[in-house]
């Protein structure tokens, strides 16, 4: 048994009550030692080996003629077997099962980079708005690959957002978060706004609903590279004639605008 699956095992009932009360749970040092250096090697050889072969609609770039600028990558649990692996066992499923308070279905994980210089603002916004659930009720898990300090862009959360139901969300600028929320800004988003730098091996698992956000990468020579692992509730219902029309879409204003 891996040291995240024990302490999963130990501290079940507390994240869960934590999730429900703040909509994300924040634990330090989930992966250390040889467990992270064996995820940042898998990383590290799916942007080597499998990334050049993708199409434009699953990576993006910041410049999309200069690959130091990569930024996301959509579907990897779908390309790599480690990956996959990660996704349907393990600490991953055994977290998302108890926040969650159900059983689960993977969905998909997904590479996020902040390249120095150019990585962008990512817009407040809430995951369930990409979703198109019924109920609304999923976890994204987020993991830092390296020491992501605020300039770098580190993740905001409006702590106890998740309890107040779906934003009003419209287009943004934002490659890889296309849907922002358009009314950001009340006394309650700001007073309950905390960032969270985080060191390699951090996990952060927050609720569909839960307003996020972060910087963009004022560095000039760090990145800002993580992952991010969706799981729906065993419940939820897909609209999936909304979600193929949407996304049919935005490829193909991404491609017509040349951002991809």
């Amino acid at each position: 048994m891996s040291y995240s699956t024990a302490y999963l095992g130990k501290h079940a009932d507390r994240l869960a009550q934590a999730f429900h009360l703040n909509g994300y749970v924040s634990i330090p040092g989930f992966y250390t030692g040889k467990e992270l250096e064996i995820l940042i090697e898998a990383k590290d050889r799916f942007i080597r080996e499998i990334v050049p072969h993708m199409p434009a609609s699953d990576a993006y770039y910041e410049d999309k003629a200069d690959r130091s600028t990569l930024k996301q990558i959509k579907n990897i649990c779908k390309r790599d077997a480690y990956f996959e692996e990660m996704m349907a066992d393990g600490p991953l499923p055994m977290l998302a099962r108890i926040v969650l308070r159900e059983d689960v279905n993977p969905i998909n994980m997904q590479y996020f980079n902040k390249p120095p210089n150019v990585g962008q603002p990512t817009p407040p916004h809430q995951d369930g708005f990409y979703f198109h659930l019924t109920p609304n009720h999923a976890v994204t898990i987020w993991i830092a690959l390296e020491d992501i300090e605020p300039e770098q862009g580190c993740v905001k959360y409006v702590q106890g957002s998740h309890r107040h139901g779906m934003r009003w969300h419209g287009r943004t600028e934002t490659l890889g978060f296309s849907q922002g929320m358009l009314d950001f800004g009340t006394e309650q988003d700001l007073t309950n706004l905390l960032s969270h730098p985080c060191k390699a091996g951090h996990l952060i698992a927050h609720h569909s609903l839960t307003i996020h956000m972060a910087d963009g990468n004022s560095t000039s020579d760090r990145t800002r590279q993580a992952l991010g692992a969706v799981f729906y509730a065993d419940a939820c219902k897909v609209n999936e004639k909304t979600k193929t029309a949407y996304q049919a879409q935005l490829n193909a204003d991404l491609a017509n605008s040349g951002k991809i």
